[in-house]
């Protein structure tokens, strides 16, 4: 480490940090748990999971992709002490994944099923936090906003939700960008403070329109005692629940999912000689995610929005993400007070827009026009996610992009020509027992007192039972008046 190295690492993981605090709050917030959670999983993910992490610009911490999953594990298992388990369950098969050497096989999952399961979470991550932007009170969702159920809006949380997402816009635009400071200074940074404001000068000005934004609530640590009195331990009971297992599977396959894209992409943002190996990657997040299970904490991805702003920001080595992990820290021992000063709206803004992002109206309109074999697994999953659930509906996506690659391989394996009373009947590739139906198809074209010459060169291999198929045409093909030529199998 370096004096230049310092000078740079120091502002990134600066800024990394100003970045990842709404995140970690609301994300938090998001998943129904307190505040203090969200601080505990990016201290993990900055500091433990770094400390393991191959990469040196993967910043680690809670995903707002996994919001769904958590809520959804929490009201399936029952308790959030209970999903505590199924992270430690899903730290241990992650590590596991790292082991087998696992991470080489991201590359087997279709494009378009990434797509749509990040899509999928933009969009649940959207309806999940709209009533939070309204104002709503209780435990009211986008349901009951539609049914005209009894959901009390606040103006003010309106108010500071649309100008955050607001500002969040404009610090995407050429003019913000193109300013050196302002383009320095994060967006999401700059919808909480705006946030903070509201409050601070609101609860002065006007009491009465305070009341009516919810703020975050963190406690203030006086000692070690109440520290550990506010971390949730697991259910260790709930190992007799098979959701649990379910659960735990699932967190565990869509983590990785998400780290080893987070990592694919920060190939093609900088460079690293040597790359960095996904399967010690999944086993530093494997690690991280059986402590944040054992500590009460959030499960934690590689997050592509905080390592890309690490790299722009100049980061060159690990110093970085290991000071934002410890201002992270700092931040939830000694100024609990600042934060919570935070309105719930300004967090939901934040998480509006990630969702927006994740699911864009031309990322739809983009699969679509590149036809049914990219558009319609790309739809299944999202739907499938939707309705059935995270595990389920990725499955869905992968059985229906499975079965367009086997239709069109299907279509595409051999092709019959007609030259006059001549065909022509070309093998593309290899052919398994899966190209019978076709196979059959095509030789059922062929009429009788013909010609036909089969191309073969290509296919190197010929299921037995696609050789069965043809030698039984062959024999019935002289009492038809079918002569053959270069057929791939011997007649008697």
């Amino acid at each position: 480490m370096n004096l230049k190295t310092l000078r740079q690492d120091i502002p990134a993981g600066l800024v990394v940090f100003l970045v990842a605090l709404p995140l970690c709050l609301g994300i938090a917030q998001a998943s129904g748990l307190p505040p203090f959670v969200g601080l505990l999983t990016g201290v993990v993910g900055g500091l433990v999971v770094t400390a393991f992490s191959p990469s040196k610009f993967a910043v680690s911490g809670p995903a707002a992709g996994l919001v769904t999953i958590v809520t959804g594990a929490i009201e399936t298992l029952g308790s959030f002490s209970a999903l505590l388990l199924a992270l430690i369950i899903a730290g241990v098969l992650q590590f596991m994944f790292g082991m087998l050497r696992a991470g080489r096989f991201i590359s087997l999952v279709p494009g378009t099923v990434i797509k749509g399961m990040l899509a999928a979470i933009g969009i649940l991550l959207i309806f999940q936090q709209i009533p939070v932007a309204l104002g709503a009170k209780g435990e009211s969702d986008l349901a009951s906003l539609l049914t005209g159920g009894s959901l009390n809006i606040s103006l003010p949380a309106v108010s500071v939700s649309l100008s955050g997402l607001l500002i969040l816009w404009l610090w995407t635009t050429p003019a913000v960008k193109r300013n050196k400071w302002l383009g320095w200074v994060p967006g999401p940074l700059v919808a909480v403070l705006l946030g903070c404001l509201a409050t601070v000068f609101g609860a002065r000005l006007m009491p009465e329109l305070s009341a009516g934004l919810p703020r975050i609530s963190l406690p203030a640590f006086d000692s070690i005692q109440a520290l550990t009195g506010e971390l949730e331990r697991p259910d260790w009971l709930a190992w007799q629940n098979p959701a649990v297992y379910i659960v735990a599977l699932t967190l565990a396959i869509v983590a990785s999912l998400e780290t080893l894209l987070s990592q694919e992409a920060l190939k093609k943002m900088q460079l690293q000689n040597p790359p960095p190996s996904p399967d010690k990657e999944m086993r530093a997040q494997g690690i991280g995610n059986a402590l944040c299970g054992f500590l009460g904490g959030l499960p934690i991805t590689a997050v592509i929005v905080r390592s890309s702003v690490n790299v722009s920001a100049g980061a060159q080595s690990k110093l970085s993400i290991l000071l934002h992990g410890m201002l992270l820290l700092i931040c939830g021992l000694w100024f609990s007070g600042i934060l919570n000063a935070i309105p719930l709206a300004s967090l939901a803004a934040v998480l509006l827009y990630t969702g927006c992002k994740l699911a864009p109206p031309g990322l739809f309109v983009s699969q679509m026009r590149q036809g049914a074999q990219q558009s319609v697994p790309f739809i299944a999953t999202v739907g499938g996610i939707l309705i059935f659930g995270m595990l389920a509906g990725i499955g869905i996506g992968l059985a229906t992009q499975v079965l367009f690659s086997i239709y069109k391989s299907q279509r595409n394996a051999m092709h019959l020509t007609r030259y006059d009373d001549h065909y022509v009947l070309s093998f593309q590739q290899n052919l398994t027992f899966m190209h019978n139906l076709r196979l059959k198809g095509l030789l059922a074209q062929i009429p009788e007192n013909s010609v036909v010459i089969v191309d073969h060169d290509s296919a190197e291999y010929i299921d037995p039972d696609v050789k069965a198929l043809l030698k039984d045409f062959g024999e019935g093909a002289k009492k038809r008046g079918i002569q053959l030529n270069q057929w791939p199998v011997k007649l008697p």
